[in-house]
């Protein structure tokens, strides 16, 4: 079930409308580099002596939610994969040296992990959602 908002008709709501729905894009692409951020800083985490990387299936949970957030603002793929593009770019970031030589992602099995369960299961809703709905 969903429900639906009746938007009052005139320039200035929908001028209020646009402008609400790219505030709220706005915050979706910060949130994508805000999980990333929380998620490299928990994937080094064990579970005894082991490694759990417990961040790698956040955000591939996180990362589909993104995507179906956009899905309320926009309808084209290109701006559906904008949380995924920051999250993308962060992580790029995160796995190049800083400064002083430091780097967040290390050359471990994990780094991959967290790429792999990041993008693949929101570039699966993105691809069902652009390719394979029914046009109405």
């Amino acid at each position: 079930m969903t429900a639906t908002v009746d938007r009052p008709q005139g320039a200035g709501a929908l001028r209020a409308w646009a402008l609400l729905g790219a505030l709220l894009a706005g915050v979706l692409v910060f949130d994508g580099l805000l999980t990333l951020v929380l998620e490299v800083l928990f994937l080094p985490s064990y579970l005894g002596g082991t490694p759990f990387p417990i961040s790698a299936l956040v955000a591939a949970f996180v990362n589909v939610l993104l995507v179906r957030g956009m899905a309320t603002v926009a309808t084209r793929p290109a701006a559906l994969s904008l949380p995924l593009v920051a999250w993308l770019l962060g992580f790029l970031v995160c796995s190049t040296t800083g400064p002083g030589g430091d780097i967040l992602l290390v050359d471990s099995w994990t780094a991959p992990l967290l790429l792999a369960c990041g993008l693949v299961p929101a570039g699966f809703v993105l691809f069902r959602r652009t390719f394979l709905r029914p046009r109405m």
